[in-house]
């Protein structure tokens, strides 16, 4: 984010929820990253399938997070404050207070996780009506959307938490009202994964079909019916009680949230890549696929013009970049399918020896391995007799079969550290061809991707990386800075701050 002639010391706050932990950053208005801190957040597993959070816990994350990084700064030059989050369901009662998720009555669970697969029954009815919503989520929902987890509230908790409910937010919304007691949603969370149209909004023949007719009886109040873009800024900006607690004075300006995925998407499709002898310079941004990889990976490209394509959720319009429709492929596990491997295999406590006798993470060590044991042959030919299909949580895209398991072909008797490294590596492939699956069912719809920007936690493995570079045969780009998702959240403090005129203003000025 370049001001021009604005005056030096004016920071943005970004702050990231994502599945295991809060990350919050303070960034100047270059977008240069000044400050980082992380708290992990508590998540609970009660029974297969069925992941839960506590918003409490992950609002207390975020203070905790926040006070750290304006230490040692004038809290009064900070202009603005942005949140990203998963698109998990967060459940409160008409009094703002939480109420469960869960058949155990534990309040404090209160959010039904991105990740959860509760809702099977529910999301094959839902898919059964072939209501023309779903042509906006590649023909077929997914079960990790809100509409049939909220069903599965109706039909499986109607006295405890159902018939009690007040607000059912995403949780980029959630902490949005919480630092501004405004209600109001993000366009991105409800287009991108409650089926509200930016064009049209919602769609009550929908809402009746599925059984959610409810929502239509009381103007979609518990769900939004004040709609911002992304940025925008938010009622008055912090209350005085969301201020105390994160550290900053009250009226800072708020913005309107994203999806954490966006958020990463917003914080790379838009660099700025002139200077480098890149061959994606002067190609247009709808060239750009963003790869946003963490413990799911998510794919981001945008067009000037709505592109239908099968198994990938969108289009979307303006849920990423103002005036453009975004298709949105994914992998439902990617980090976590990879730790589910290595961490699952015979000779993992030799690996977790081995590197930490030499200071290293597991995956540090796993890649110098690969390299000793490779010889004269690429690294990539040591899986030839070693396959894995990685669906191992069901294909969100392009298959959309969440009924899909995972497989591994080519097994032997032996499991040394040798085996390990090379089912991690055979794993890493499995994702990278599931992006080019994803790309491949892109380009036959009508996108022109040339181009790949990762970033997330994955993004800083340089195996994935090149694995993605060899299998796709597209250049791979890395922002200087690494974590474009918090930069993608402060931009839209900066935004909201009324420093830059848009969304795209504050993106055009990232560097690379």
């Amino acid at each position: 984010m370049s001001g021009g002639d604005q005056e030096p010391g004016r920071y943005y706050v970004g702050v990231d929820v994502g599945t295991g932990s809060v990350r919050a950053a303070l960034v100047d208005q270059r977008g240069v990253l000044l400050a980082f801190a992380d708290q992990p957040i508590n998540k609970w597993e009660p029974q297969f399938s069925h992941h839960e959070q506590s918003s409490e816990d992950i609002w207390a994350a975020c203070c905790v997070v926040t006070k750290k990084v304006v230490q040692g700064i004038d809290v009064n030059q900070v202009r603005g404050l942005g949140f990203d989050a998963t698109c998990s369901l967060v459940v409160l009662d008409k009094q703002f207070h939480p109420l469960p998720v869960n058949l155990e009555g534990d309040s404090r669970r209160n959010i039904i996780m991105w990740l959860d697969h509760r809702a099977v029954s529910q999301v094959h009815r839902i898919n059964e009506t072939q209501h023309s919503v779903l042509q906006y989520v590649g023909g077929v929902m997914s079960v990790e959307m809100q509409a049939p987890k909220l069903l599965w509230l109706k039909e499986n908790l109607r006295e405890t938490c159902w018939d009690k409910a007040g607000h059912f937010f995403d949780l980029p919304d959630f902490l949005s009202w919480k630092a501004t007691g405004v209600t109001a949603r993000s366009l991105c969370s409800l287009v991108c994964k409650w089926t509200y149209s930016a064009e049209k909004g919602w769609d009550d023949s929908f809402w009746k079909t599925i059984g959610l007719e409810d929502f239509v009886a009381d103007n979609y109040s518990k769900i939004g019916n004040q709609v911002l873009p992304p940025g925008a800024s938010l009622g008055n900006g912090l209350t005085p009680e969301a201020a105390k607690d994160l550290g900053l004075p009250a009226g800072v300006a708020v913005a309107a949230s994203l999806i954490d995925a966006h958020a990463g998407g917003l914080g790379v499709i838009g660099a700025d890549v002139r200077g480098h002898g890149l061959s994606c310079e002067g190609q247009p941004v709808t060239s750009r696929l963003a790869v946003i990889c963490g413990t799911s990976s998510c794919h981001m490209g945008i067009s000037r013009d709505p592109i239908f394509v099968p198994g990938v959720w969108g289009p979307y319009f303006s849920a990423m970049v103002p005036g453009f429709w975004l298709n949105e492929g994914g992998q439902s596990v990617t980090g976590k399918l990879i730790d589910h491997m290595v961490q699952g295999h015979a000779a993992f406590p030799e690996l977790q020896a081995k590197a930490a006798a030499r200071c290293q993470s597991v995956y540090a060590y796993l890649n110098s391995h690969l390299d000793l044991i490779k010889k004269a042959q690429p690294v990539g030919f040591l899986t030839v007799d070693l396959h894995v299909w990685p669906d191992f949580h069901g294909n969100r895209s392009p298959l959309a079969d969440l009924t899909l398991k995972g497989m591994v072909t080519g097994l032997k008797l032996s499991q040394d550290l040798d085996d390990l490294a090379i089912l991690y590596l055979a794993t890493v492939q499995a994702i990278a061809f599931g992006t080019r699956l994803i790309i491949e069912a892109m380009e036959a719809a009508g996108h022109s991707v040339s181009t790949l920007f990762l970033c997330g936690g994955l993004s800083k493995n340089p195996l994935f990386v090149q694995m993605h570079a060899d299998i796709t045969g597209m250049p791979v780009i890395l922002s200087r800075e690494v974590e474009s998702v918090l930069v993608g959240a402060a931009i839209l403090g900066a935004c909201a701050s009324g420093d830059f005129a848009s969304v795209q203003c504050a993106c055009c000025s990232q560097h690379l």
